[in-house]
């Protein structure tokens, strides 16, 4: 559902039909051509607009900003185990020395030495550390992971999501994304 938009674009957020985003990170995101086609086969309700518009022969039609989806779509309740998550979960840092860069992934228990391929076993690690720790077990190796790898919620990969803002955010979308963030006084 997320389309791939610039910054120029005139991206539109999508909400969910509880005005909440159908995802943080990636955000939800869609291109204003197919949120307009969504608007015309009446699939969406504009929420926000941009102040521009685009124009045909017969009609001026402004550009939707934020818009919510009319039915409710229900959200996962187990996320996918993908390195992506795997990084999400982490908070795109190395789990051995908190380097942010170069980034892979790391079975804590070797595969060689009868570790699986689960969220229980597998963290974010930077190249180094990973070349670093090897065939090796952390007690082999002296390297452990700052936290214990497991298997996160939905709700934790969103709340990880919200940390990472994307580049482009528009002052409409605002009041639909960290609505649930502590407001100062």
């Amino acid at each position: 559902m997320n389309a791939h938009v610039s910054h120029g674009g005139w991206p539109v957020l999508v909400l969910n039909a509880d005005f909440r985003p159908l995802s943080y990170y990636p955000l939800s995101l869609w291109s204003w051509q197919d949120a307009v086609k969504a608007v015309f086969l009446d699939r969406v309700n504009i929420v926000a607009h941009y102040d521009r518009a685009v124009h045909s022969p017969n009609l001026d039609f402004q550009l939707p900003s934020v818009v919510s989806l009319k039915s409710f779509v229900k959200p996962t309740t187990h996320p996918a185990f993908t390195r992506f998550n795997v990084f999400l979960r982490d908070r795109f840092v190395c789990q051995y020395c908190g380097a942010a860069d170069d980034l892979t992934f790391d079975h804590i228990i070797p595969r060689s030495k009868g570790g699986q391929t689960t969220w229980e076993n597998v963290v974010a690690a930077c190249s180094p550390c990973n070349l670093r720790k090897g065939n090796l077990t952390p007690e082999q190796a002296r390297m452990f992971p700052r936290q214990t790898a497991f298997a996160p919620t939905v709700h934790q990969l969103h709340r990880n999501g919200r940390l990472f803002p994307p580049n482009y955010l528009h002052e409409s979308w605002l009041d639909y994304l960290y609505w649930d963030t502590e407001l100062d006084p």
